[in-house]
């Protein structure tokens, strides 16, 4: 996700529009869909797509990301010697790696790298506002998955039927006391997020006219 504009950085095709299904989830219209035969193959991908984020020197990283990265596997699991009318066990796995925050007064950033931290700022303010929501058991109103693209991908990793585990990164420098405080507060609220886990098993029937749509979904423009 970079600039609010969301890239297949596997198979570079320009910007993808997001849309939801009820049944399937949040589908990326447009995204390649790959099938590795060996966990190598697997991280090779991730190496891959990690090369072609955008990274530029700024006065607090000199390799700073300025984008947002997930990286989806998708299992499905179920007996060698299963027919066609036993079920099937799914799962999917986000690793998520969140640009750093930036203040503006603190670095000289201008022009494209000011936008840029502008908007990764502008959606880990959303992502906050979204885990605020989640972790108050008190809360009933909206959930503002709507307000960045970032928290529309990770709406399926948040909230409803997942475990998510977050680690914050933060800096031993005294220089950096406020950016550490805050981060941590940012992970202690996710704490309090409380998952409704459920199996999620289908007929294979059903399954493959799931995955049939989701694919007819990745192929519209």
């Amino acid at each position: 996700v970079y600039n609010e504009q969301v890239r297949d950085l596997l198979i570079p095709n320009g910007n993808l529009p997001i849309r939801e299904d009820k049944n399937i989830g949040v589908i990326i219209a447009g995204l390649s869909l790959h099938k590795p035969k060996t966990a190598d193959e697997l991280l090779h991908m991730l190496q891959f797509g990690n090369k072609n984020r955008t990274q530029h020197p700024t006065d607090a990283n000199a390799e700073s990301s300025r984008s947002h990265a997930v990286f989806q596997v998708f299992v499905n699991q179920r007996e060698k010697s299963a027919n066609v009318s036993t079920e099937v066990k799914m799962a999917k796995m986000c690793l998520v790696d969140l640009a750093g925050s930036e203040r503006a007064n603190h670095t000289t950033n201008r022009g494209d790298r000011f936008r840029e931290g502008a908007n990764i700022n502008r959606s880990l303010l959303a992502l906050g506002n979204v885990i605020n929501a989640l972790a108050d058991n008190k809360f009933k109103g909206h959930i503002p998955y709507r307000d960045s693209k970032l928290t529309r991908l990770l709406k399926d990793s948040l909230g409803g039927n997942c475990q998510t585990v977050m680690i914050a990164a933060v800096s031993p420098s005294s220089r950096s006391f406020e950016d550490t405080y805050n981060t941590l507060r940012y992970a202690d609220r996710a704490k309090h997020i409380r998952a409704d886990l459920k199996k999620n098993v289908m007929s294979v029937d059903l399954h493959i006219a799931n995955y049939k749509k989701y694919v007819q979904e990745l192929e519209k423009e």
